[in-house]
């Protein structure tokens, strides 16, 4: 699914119980990420969870990001899958050109989420622009 149709989707639910229950269903839906990469160095500071976020760089030109990541909390889970659709399998140009503040606001995110979770949400944020920002990404 592209940001779009989450955008759209987000849209039609009704109350924001059915927008934690749909966020949650998002995480339920990541990439499993083996337990051996769940490491210090692959843990994101600044999130009140457990969250660790991985990547891998394609061979094509110009090279792309694609992210793994986990949460032992069901909505961050959700959050990070957010993140994916808007900036895995991307290129760290596009990376660097995508405004997820403006999708967080789109989405209500902002005034429906705890202090926590939106410093959380922007901790992985710098750490997925942090990765594309490596020499063997940029």
């Amino acid at each position: 699914m592209d940001i779009e149709t989450l955008a759209d989707n987000f849209e039609l639910l009704g109350p924001w119980e059915e927008r934690y229950r749909y966020l949650i269903d998002l995480g339920r839906q990541l990439e499993p990420m083996p337990e051996a990469e769940k490491t210090e160095q692959t843990r994101v500071r600044g999130c009140m969870s457990q969250v660790w976020l991985t990547h891998e760089i394609s061979a094509e030109s110009p090279p792309k990001l694609h992210f793994r990541g986990d949460s032992d909390a069901h909505i961050v889970k959700g959050l990070i899958a957010l993140l994916f659709m808007a900036y895995s399998d991307k290129t760290a140009e596009q990376i660097r050109q995508t405004d997820i503040k403006a999708l967080f606001g789109r989405l209500g995110l902002e005034s429906h989420l705890s202090m926590n979770r939106r410093n959380g949400f922007y901790a992985m944020v710098e750490r997925i622009r942090a990765l594309a920002e490596q020499p063997a990404a940029a």
